[in-house]
């Protein structure tokens, strides 16, 4: 009997913990709308800051089949849609960082793991940082002077090749928004 008191108080303690976390967390928050390289609407996703960093959610619909990389670039910018997103500029990178999870000079604050995109398009991802924020607290400030933007690549990023991972032409792009 005691045994079992035990574990419920200890599950109650637990949720009461987690119900505290959560009312805590209430952190700035971000949205992006993602654009290809014709100009069009391909996804949507939004980015929320707690403690230690930052959770990004998106949905992708429209590219091609495969691994892709998403990179969160230094400028808050994606209308040059017919130039491949140039003007988004490098990755976002206070700390001068090398590019990549596998880099002992790395990863950068733009830094972000691959995901794939099924064979109708679509992709539904989620994804944490612990390099940037979106109030300046943590690493790279997402929402400073410049803003920042999403950009995916048409490849995947191999975690170490300069400067970005061999994730070749970017295909999409989301300005950061915050809310």
């Amino acid at each position: 009997m005691k045994i079992r008191n035990a574990a419920v108080i200890g599950v109650a303690l637990g949720a009461f913990s987690l119900a505290s976390i959560a009312d805590e967390g209430n952190g700035p928050t971000a949205s992006v709308e993602f654009l290809d390289n014709h100009g069009e609407v391909v996804g949507e996703g939004t980015i929320e800051q707690g403690p230690v960093g930052i959770v990004i959610n998106f949905s992708i619909d429209g590219l091609e089949e495969g691994w892709k990389a998403i990179h969160i670039h230094s400028v808050g910018t994606c209308e040059d849609h017919d130039e491949g997103f140039q003007a988004s500029g490098g990755h976002l990178n206070p700390d001068d960082a090398e590019h990549g999870f596998l880099n002992p000079d790395g990863p950068d604050a733009g830094d972000l793991p691959n995901f794939y995109v099924h064979g109708d398009g679509s992709a539904m991802v989620e994804m944490f940082n612990e390099r940037a924020s979106l109030d300046g607290s943590i690493g790279g400030d997402m929402l400073g002077d410049d803003g920042t933007a999403l950009v995916i690549h048409e490849n995947p990023d191999d975690h170490m090749s300069q400067p970005i991972g061999g994730a070749g032409d970017r295909v999409a792009c989301g300005v950061v928004q915050g809310d």
